[in-house]
């Protein structure tokens, strides 16, 4: 069959073959049942151990619950507590200097730098102008993970937990583990200001600042993260490097390196970094102007940790630790310790001692005198006396005007604030008061030459009874001149005197030359019983030589705020009233220049040059002096123990003049040699003056016998 189009039909294939139909099969038998197996019986749990599954499950849902709660609260009022904190925290340069205080720096006679008062604030430097090195220091004794951390490092407190413990320490004595951002937050006092009705002194509130209790800790937590939120790390740097205290009162780095070094902290040594920044673990006891040589081992250490961290290389830290760092030539001096207190008790202070503001004073000082001055004590002390003594002594120098140019308060260099002897110690000043007598009766018209007797005496004192003074050596050499009688300074030639002259008039004539203290009524007036500062001394010694007119001494020439040209304060001393008439003045002074030539003060004796003197030495060697000039300087010693133990073999013609001859040579080297301004024995030996002989003279001296019966000798 023929299909159209030749193609076959589309049939769709067959899927599936028809099965054949399958024949019944048998009816098979039932299967056979499958065995059951007999049910598996639980078996109970032990109700003890299910009770605590339970119990630890709900425990456990009790703990998370809270604890999620719990944390997410802290975590909340952590939040809060760090952004107030952070608002509360005021721009950066508001926290760079933030003393109480201001600071006082005394110039010299050259206006050099020597010393500084209060707290010193060098001015403000940051992160970035401070020396790479000392940037580096501060971070790799302070805080290495400083620029890593987020104010904070568990890390780090837990290591000084470990320490503490480890050394027999409570967890937070000792090592704090604190970082930088977290002393900041000391530093600043977790923002709590200086409130002078809360706190009676700075101290202490710095003292509670510093405080490492559990919960101080627990506060600087946000107040640390509120500064890393509100500063950069550099700006948190800069803060610390301001207000960091680094001893000797300087606040800052860069009034450190200033106090210390000379210089910028923007210009120091890696040894110089390295002596700074290890200052801030201990400033007053490594402090370099305390011990050098501690301050220099603590330095080597520091110079190994940024060895240690890379921050020096080989080379470097080998020359830093060959080469430790040394101080300037002021503060290595130390220079003017004593002077400096005195200058700060003397001017007001409300620009001194408890100024706000930051102040210059220009004074009299002289490095160099001050110089001589302490060497030669320490010459003659390491000399002459056994080690271990404590004897103590004194000096000032001073010029013929006043103008004090060298103190020396104690044998020891000072801290600030010590017992200065020179002008707090009110002593018995001996026979170098015999001058002021004889300034008295010159001035009245005796003369050199003027006769004296020196024999024993007895005087009726009312209301104490008979008092009979005595010779040093209990000897009396008779009549002699008042030239010889200072010369060999004779008590009972200087009491006649002074009962001739008049008592009053010997007190008129020593208060008007500088004695502030209460002289004595009595007739032992003549030997020096009353009282006297060294300074005082001096500063009345420097009107003899001046020609007569009195002189307060004086060491502020200046005093101004810093960056201020203009004065608050001028000179106050000086040149006062004339005492007694030039004359007086040339004649004593002559007079004294014999007591050095050939008398009681020829240990002081100088070999080029004239000068002037007195010794004294005060009943049972309790204090022994000597008081003098040359034509261009003052000098005073004082020697004695605190305690007023008697001195044993010291008299003021011996260590003292000895101490007093020193400083002079000292003093006076390279200064031309200039004659006293004395007179000349010519003027007055043509006319002796025989003085009036008291108490027990002689019964050809009828003057002498009126005056005996009227004090009843």
């Amino acid at each position: 069959m023929a299909f159209k189009g030749g193609r076959r039909p589309l049939v769709a294939d067959r899927r599936y073959v028809a099965t054949k139909a399958q024949p019944a099969k048998a009816a098979s038998k039932p299967a056979a049942k499958k065995p059951t197996r007999a049910p598996v019986r639980r078996r109970r749990r032990n109700p003890i151990i299910a009770a605590f599954a339970w119990l630890w499950r709900a425990i456990w849902r009790l703990i998370w619950g809270i604890g999620w709660r719990l944390g997410l609260g802290g975590s909340l009022i952590l939040a809060g507590t760090v952004f107030y904190f952070m608002t509360q925290l005021p721009a950066l340069d508001g926290l760079l200097d933030a003393r109480q205080r201001g600071s006082v720096t005394m110039l010299d006679r050259d206006g050099r730098v020597f010393a500084w008062r209060g707290e010193t604030f060098g001015g403000q430097i940051t992160a970035e102008t401070v020396s790479p090195y000392l940037k580096d220091a501060v971070i790799a004794t302070e805080d290495k993970r400083f620029y890593g951390h987020l104010g904070i490092s568990p890390r780090g407190i837990a290591s000084a937990i470990r320490i503490n413990l480890s050394e027999g320490r409570g967890p937070l004595e000792g090592n704090g583990g604190s970082t930088i951002t977290q002393q900041v937050a000391k530093l600043l006092c977790l923002g709590v200001p200086f409130d002078v009705a809360k706190w009676e002194t700075e101290a202490e509130y710095e003292a509670d600042c510093r405080q490492g209790s559990v919960w101080r800790k627990v506060k600087e937590i946000p107040f640390a993260l509120a500064l890393e939120a509100k500063y950069t790390k550099n700006e948190i740097l800069t803060i610390y490097l301001n207000r960091s205290y680094l001893g000797a009162g300087a606040r800052g780095f860069e009034a450190a390196s200033q106090r210390y070094f000379g210089k910028s902290a923007a210009n120091v040594t890696p040894a110089e970094a390295a002596m700074l920044a290890g200052l801030l673990k201990a400033p007053s006891r490594y402090a370099p102007t305390s011990n050098l040589q501690r301050a220099q081992d603590r330095g080597a250490l520091v110079l190994g940790l940024m060895h240690d961290q890379g921050f020096l290389n080989d080379t470097e830290y080998a020359e830093a630790v060959a080469n430790p760092a040394q101080l300037s030539q002021a503060a290595a001096a130390r220079a003017g310790g004593f002077f400096a207190d005195w200058v700060m008790e003397s001017g007001p202070s409300f620009l001194t001692r408890e100024t706000t503001e930051d102040v210059i004073i220009s004074t009299t000082f002289d490095q160099r005198i001050q110089t001589a001055a302490e060497t030669a004590l320490s010459e003659v002390f390491d000399a002459k006396l056994r080690e271990g003594s404590e004897t103590q002594a004194a000096i000032v120098v001073m010029s013929a005007d006043g103008a004090v140019r060298a103190m020396v308060g104690g044998r020891k260099t000072p801290n600030a604030g010590d017992f200065n002897r020179a002008t707090q110690a009110l002593r018995q000043t001996g026979s170098t008061f015999k001058p002021f007598i004889y300034a008295a009766a010159l001035d009245m018209g005796y003369t050199p030459d003027s006769i004296i007797l020196d024999a024993p005496l007895t005087i009726d004192v009312p209301g104490s009874g008979p008092w009979s003074p005595e010779n040093y050596t209990k000897e009396y050499a008779g009549e002699v001149t008042l030239a010889t009688a200072l010369e060999r300074s004779l008590n009972t030639a200087a009491v006649r005197l002074s009962e001739a002259v008049g008592r009053d008039a010997v007190r008129t004539v020593a208060n008007q030359f500088g004695f502030a203290s209460t002289l004595a009524e009595g007739p032992a007036l003549a030997l020096g019983v009353s009282e006297s500062t060294l300074l005082e001394m001096t500063g009345a010694y420097a009107g003899i030589l001046n020609g007569g007119t009195s002189v307060r001494p004086y060491g502020l020439i200046e005093l101004r705020l810093q960056g201020d040209d203009a004065p608050l304060i001028g000179q106050a001393g000086g040149l006062g009233e004339r005492v007694i008439s030039p004359t007086a003045a040339a004649e004593l002074i002559w007079m004294m220049e014999q007591v050095i030539e050939q008398g009681s003060g020829a240990r002081a004796r100088l070999p080029d040059r004239q000068a002037a003197g007195k010794t004294g030495t005060t009943s049972s060697a309790r204090d022994a002096w000597f008081v003098g000039f040359t034509a261009d300087y003052v000098v005073g010693v004082w020697m004695g123990y605190d305690n007023n133990t008697p001195l044993a073999g010291v008299t003021g013609g011996g260590l003292p003049a000895e101490i007093w001859k020193a400083v002079m040579l000292k003093v006076n080297e390279g200064l031309p040699a200039q004659p006293l301004p004395a007179a000349s024995p010519e003027s007055w030996r043509a006319t002796p003056v025989v003085t009036p002989a008291i108490g027990n003279s002689a019964p050809s001296d009828p003057i002498g016998r009126l005056l005996r019966d009227l004090f009843g000798g």
